[in-house]
């Protein structure tokens, strides 16, 4: 038998067939399902009977780059399909297409026969088989294989549709990979966040109570009941702030922040933020754009949730407000209230939140600020009450060379 043959790219541009509707089903397919495998699969029903052959196959190379996986087949026998189901990289005129990124066209099918552990379809009902790699710029996906009865080569102008469809394809491929890579980066993001809030509004916690309980041992053994239940005391504030902060934690990321935005997010929190505290609250944005990143966003929204939730347990406040200004490279947001100021070391107890509580949840809002570039502030509000001023640096966005 011949060799395979190399259908080398046209010297000149060739005129197609009028298949601008098959152009037109396949990339309506490919934009309207989230099942790529499946959609590949579909497109070769119209292109084999375009091309005049018997059946198709669909190819793509595995993440390694070492195999080719078949994604979707039509009109091969089920012995076939399962032996084929995964070839290596360098396989007869499949590796071929792969290596040289273009059109080959095969009689010797002795390499698939073999395969097929002595089923009579190579050589027989399959004469010749054509593969066409899915190419996104310089890069092989993949390959589409189209399967004929007879010995007659598809003319220049079907394989020239034919390149046309394996370059659509191969676009197609690359998107769905970058789908998926981000998919995954976002997932893992988001475990990390998850471990971030679990740590810090936790881990402090935990060892607050861990530092307590030797003393809660100590008194118990000195049967001094006095510091005992003040030690008990402490330790069962404890746990409730972390059962707190864990169901917190837990309701964020079952409902995230508005996906419109930063924004948008905090008129979600002034709009309810009254009906739950009592609280008047004033949102002012005296911001032209808010240029800052997801994470600082995410950040962002985090600090002055909890500078208003301090606002709502703490300050006794009668109004509290939110201001964004923006300065030249930098966005300022300020939470102020008109309650009772920041705590003191004189007073009763009940005036003062607990250290646990109040001590962490600062600490917490000053490593998110740093986090991500930022500084927060506390101090006293002139007049009375507490000031939070948060500044974030802004994204610079060069236009040199962007798209």
């Amino acid at each position: 038998m011949n060799p395979p043959q190399i259908i080398s790219e046209p010297s000149s541009p060739t005129e197609l067939p009028p298949v601008g509707d098959l152009f037109v089903e396949i990339t309506a397919g490919l934009a309207d399902s989230d099942n790529l495998e499946a959609q590949l699969e579909r497109f070769l029903v119209p292109v084999v009977r375009l091309a005049g052959a018997q059946a198709g196959a669909v190819r793509a190379l595995s993440s390694d780059g070492t195999r080719m996986q078949l994604v979707g087949s039509v009109g091969l026998p089920q012995e076939v399909m399962q032996a084929e189901r995964s070839v290596e990289r360098h396989c007869g005129a499949c590796g071929q297409a792969v290596e040289h990124g273009t059109l080959v066209w095969a009689g010797d099918l002795k390499l698939c026969a073999q395969r097929s552990h002595g089923e009579d379809y190579f050589g027989h009902r399959c004469s010749r088989v054509l593969a066409v790699p899915l190419r996104h710029r310089d890069q092989v996906l993949g390959i589409y294989n189209l399967f004929f009865d007879s010995e007659a080569q598809p003319g220049p102008d079907i394989t020239a549709v034919l390149r046309s469809v394996g370059e659509l394809l191969g676009l197609a491929l690359h998107n769905a990979r970058l789908e998926r890579e981000h998919l995954r980066a976002v997932v893992l993001h988001e475990r990390q966040m998850l471990a971030n809030e679990v740590h810090d509004a936790v881990a402090q916690t935990l060892s607050y109570m861990k530092m307590r309980l030797p003393l809660l041992h100590d008194a118990m053994l000195q049967h001094d009941d006095e510091r005992s239940l003040r030690y008990h005391a402490d330790l069962r504030e404890a746990v409730s702030d972390a059962h707190a902060s864990l169901r917190e934690i837990l309701t964020h990321f079952r409902t995230r922040m508005d996906p419109k935005g930063l924004l948008h997010a905090l008129q979600a929190i002034q709009a309810g933020y009254a009906g739950r505290t009592g609280i008047p609250l004033m949102l002012d944005n005296r911001a032209a754009e808010l240029k800052l990143t997801v994470e600082q966003e995410v950040q962002v929204f985090h600090i002055v949730q909890e500078a208003l939730a301090n606002v709502a347990k703490h300050s006794r406040a009668t109004r509290a407000s939110v201001l964004i200004e923006q300065g030249s490279r930098q966005i300022d947001i300020t939470i102020e209230d008109d309650g009772a100021g920041l705590p003191s070391t004189a007073g009763s107890a009940a005036d003062r939140a607990p250290a646990s509580e109040r001590h962490f949840g600062l600490e917490i809002m000053h490593e998110r600020a740093q986090r991500v570039g930022g500084a927060l502030s506390i101090q006293a509000r002139p007049g009375g009450g507490t000031r939070v001023r948060l500044c974030i640096p802004m994204v610079t966005v060069s236009l040199k060379g962007s798209s």
